[in-house]
């Protein structure tokens, strides 16, 4: 079995080759043959058609000895009604199959290439023309018959010789189209063995190495290119893994310290007081937030199963939002003047808006607003928008971007001290992604933060 790419391509190669050589071999060889054959029997008719023509004109020559013919013509002769040789020009007069060639019914001529007289004898060209007797004969009406013919040896050498060149030539041209398509397709595949090497050397502390570029535009460049963005992709998923390992160990080891050192001074009181377990029971849910957001990100980054769509009002899921938190720190304001209809899993995306309601809680001084609204599109679906503004510092525009990513704080003693994980945003821009949408930071009109939540109000999104 054929296993490598070269060696597949060098025999296709080669098949491709003895195939055309096949047909076209065979092509030249029979036109080869049939125009020798023609120029043969062409000259050996002009031969008997001259003799019928000096027939018509004179009587036969004295002694029935006709002139040698030319062209290459061996012999013409001429016979009379009863099959009686009259004139010839000399040489066998008794060839087998001659006699019982004659001019098909009405025409004058006909031709015919005669078999072997015996085995090894060569064949020939036979061509008989019809006319009267000659002027002076006994009955000049009477039909006579003029014979020419040739010896087809210069055809059978020239066919022959044909055969053997194309059958000595066919294997030399075979091995070179294979050869030459094994160098091709290694020159071709030189980059591919570069790119593999290179590849294979790649480990997990290596993702920093990238396969050659060749160049140009053919198929294997973009394989290249393909290849090292990919590369690119998972250098930057490692990157912010490990960033992410790191984030996490961070977070959790503090409330972790505070647990311990909190519980290690209670037990060394004989009467633990009830601030000391109060206080480690408020970093333990603290832990228990952070590990459970940490659980809704990777299920997020996993991909979870695709949950059956369903109809979602977002001015309902705002509504309940706000009727959820009785005394906020500062006022919570709705405006949703009607339903906001989105399909989409509503647990999902009543997280989502909790997020963006406790961030903008969190860092509001005197309000917080909430609006949802209906947006259309400009081709397919409409978006379905929920908009939370404070009146906060706000969030400058070089880090609104920033804000999304996981366990980032622009404020970190702020976000710790109220409890804050750096993962709302991360978590509510990963919902909406989910649901073909988006999260984006954008700047109030009166100064502090608009976060603009905006999912298709149609069935798209992993959840649509």
């Amino acid at each position: 079995m054929v296993s490598s790419v070269r060696a597949r391509a060098a025999l296709a190669a080669a098949l491709a080759m003895a195939a055309v050589l096949a047909t076209g071999g065979l092509w030249l060889y029979t036109l080869t043959r049939t125009n020798l054959l023609d120029n043969t029997t062409g000259r050996t008719e002009l031969a008997a058609r001259k003799v019928a023509a000096q027939l018509d004109t004179r009587t036969l020559p004295p002694g029935g000895r006709l002139p040698a013919p030319e062209g290459g013509v061996d012999l013409v002769l001429v016979r009379d009604a009863a099959g009686r040789t009259v004139a010839t020009s000399g040489g066998p007069q008794d060839v087998p199959g001659l006699t019982a060639l004659r001019p098909p019914s009405g025409q004058d001529s006909r031709s015919a290439v005669l078999p072997p007289a015996r085995p090894g004898a060569e064949r020939r060209a036979a061509v008989v023309v019809g006319t009267p007797g000659p002027p002076g004969a006994h009955d000049p009406h009477a039909p006579y018959a003029v014979y020419a013919m040739t010896v087809l040896s210069d055809v059978d050498d020239a066919t022959r010789a044909t055969a053997l060149g194309l059958l000595a030539g066919a294997p030399p041209l075979i091995a070179f189209s294979a050869a030459l398509a094994w160098w091709v397709t290694g020159h071709a595949l030189r980059p591919v063995t570069a790119i593999r090497t290179e590849l294979a050397a790649v480990t997990a502390s290596e993702l920093d190495r990238r396969v050659p570029d060749p160049g140009g535009a053919d198929e294997i460049a973009r394989l290249a290119r393909t290849v090292n963005d990919t590369l690119d992709r998972l250098e930057r998923s490692d990157a912010r893994q490990r960033q992410f390992t790191a984030d996490a160990s961070h977070e959790l080891r503090n409330p972790l310290a505070a647990v311990r050192s909190r519980l290690e001074v209670a037990l060394a009181k004989e009467h633990p007081d009830r601030e000391s377990v109060a206080a480690a029971l408020a970093d333990t849910e603290r832990l228990q937030r952070i590990a459970a957001d940490l659980l809704l990100l990777a299920r997020l980054d996993g991909g979870p199963a695709p949950r059956p769509a369903e109809p979602v009002d977002l001015a309902l899921l705002a509504a309940e939002d706000a009727a959820r938190r009785p005394a906020p720190r500062v006022p919570l304001r709705l405006d949703a003047g009607a339903p906001v209809p989105a399909y989409g899993d509503p647990a999902r995306l009543e997280r989502a808006l909790a997020n963006l309601v406790d961030n903008a809680l969190r860092h509001a001084r005197s309000g917080v607003l909430v609006r949802a609204s209906a947006s259309s599109a400009a081709a397919g679906d409409g978006w379905a928008v929920l908009e939370v503004t404070d009146d906060g510092p706000g969030i400058p525009e070089a880090d609104r971007a920033r804000v999304f990513e996981r366990f980032v704080r622009l404020d970190a003693d702020r976000g710790r001290a109220s409890g804050g994980t750096g993962l709302g945003l991360a978590i509510a821009r990963e919902i909406a992604r989910a649901h073909g949408g988006d999260v984006r930071a954008l700047a109030a009109p009166d100064g502090g933060a608009r976060l603009e939540l905006r999912i298709p109000s149609g069935r798209r999104g992993r959840w649509g």
